[in-house]
């Protein structure tokens, strides 16, 4: 096999989390092409992956610039005669993308792992995970390796999910170690669904005890739309956090190289920081650690997954958010245990 085009548009966590399945191409077939379809909001991604020869990147979205137009990308998929597709995104309109390239393979999921069932019928084959379906509470492998799993339509098995971005250079990430004199926490307070942000004034408490107890300044991120979240984080600090300068996707990813310890959610920083090997605290609620949490042992996620009444949607239906019964003891209990077993 020569040509591959995989299929993930969005978002950020989930195009991070299907990176692996590139890696292991590419390590299988180390002279073909391997292109990724993606949708204009999240292709910065992609120019720091090194095993993707070309990133197509598609404008799918109404209000959102830059990348093709879908039917000047389908132009180019048909173009480019790929031998086999694999849709990671199990939706209908990436399914349909996928059968619209003219492959003669189209792999994907069962309905039970796609996120809409009917993106089935565009498929030419199904890999079917084997554990109940994508949301099950049955299904406690992380979705790297089910995503992985595809790969096996082609005849790999893939024990260990590699992350191959490039090195990168960054005055944000120069500007952090000059400001904290070497060491310092990411603490990333954003995230897109509401009920997934735990308190700015908790996130404040937790950067006074990083300064305390391990003498690391706290730099803030933001996004777009989350600097007041990042500001307000920052000013419950006391002086112990600073506020990032604005990132673009490689300052991201060279500031979560360097830093001792990244505190988030479960939002697409914190799975860049996973790819890179950050040491991660995470906190989690309406979606399940176990599924998009961190993937080395020695991370720790605090988590209310089990309690949580809301799973995957993206505003609490309650008067009060599980996150809420999270107290910043807890997570800084965490901090404790997580970077003693980094300094092992």
């Amino acid at each position: 096999m020569n040509s591959f085009l995989l299929v993930r548009l969005g978002a950020l966590g989930d195009v991070v989390h299907a990176i692996p399945v590139a890696a292991a191409l590419r390590r299988a077939f180390p002279s073909a092409r391997i292109d990724w379809l993606v949708s204009a909001k999240h292709g910065d991604i992609l120019d720091l992956v090194t095993v993707i020869d070309h990133a197509i990147v598609v404008n799918d979205r109404d209000g959102s610039s830059g990348g093709a137009s879908i039917w000047r990308a389908i132009g180019e998929l048909r173009r480019s005669r790929y031998e086999v597709v694999i849709d990671l995104q199990g939706l209908i309109k990436s399914a349909l993308l996928a059968r619209l390239s003219a492959a003669p393979r189209i792999i994907g999921f069962t309905a039970s792992y796609a996120r809409e069932g009917l993106a089935r019928m565009f498929y030419t084959e199904l890999y079917d995970p084997g554990r109940g379906g994508l949301y099950d509470p049955r299904e406690t492998r992380h979705v790297v390796r089910i995503n992985l799993g595809l790969l096996t339509c082609l005849g790999l098995d893939v024990a260990a999910p590699e992350f191959p971005f490039a090195d990168v250079r960054s005055d944000v990430a120069q500007w952090a170690i000059e400001r904290a004199r070497g060491r310092y926490a990411l603490l990333n307070p954003g995230a897109a669904w509401p009920n997934k942000r735990w308190p700015a004034d908790r996130f404040g408490r937790v950067a006074v005890e990083l300064r305390d107890r391990h003498g690391l300044t706290s730099v803030v991120l933001w996004g777009p739309g989350e600097q007041p979240l990042a500001q307000a984080v920052v000013d419950a600090a006391g002086g112990a956090a600073l506020l990032s300068p604005k990132t673009a996707m490689a300052d991201l990813v060279a500031l979560a190289r360097s830093a001792a310890l990244m505190i988030s959610g479960d939002t697409g920083p914190t799975h860049v920081a996973a790819a890179v090997g950050t040491p991660l605290v995470s906190i989690f609620g309406p979606t399940r650690a176990v599924r998009n949490g961190p993937l080395v042992d020695r991370d720790i996620a605090v988590s209310r997954d089990a309690a949580c009444a809301c799973h995957h949607l993206r505003r609490c239906k309650l008067d009060r958010m599980c996150l809420l019964d999270i107290d910043a003891s807890e997570v800084i209990d965490a901090v404790d245990r997580r970077l003693a077993g980094a300094a092992k």
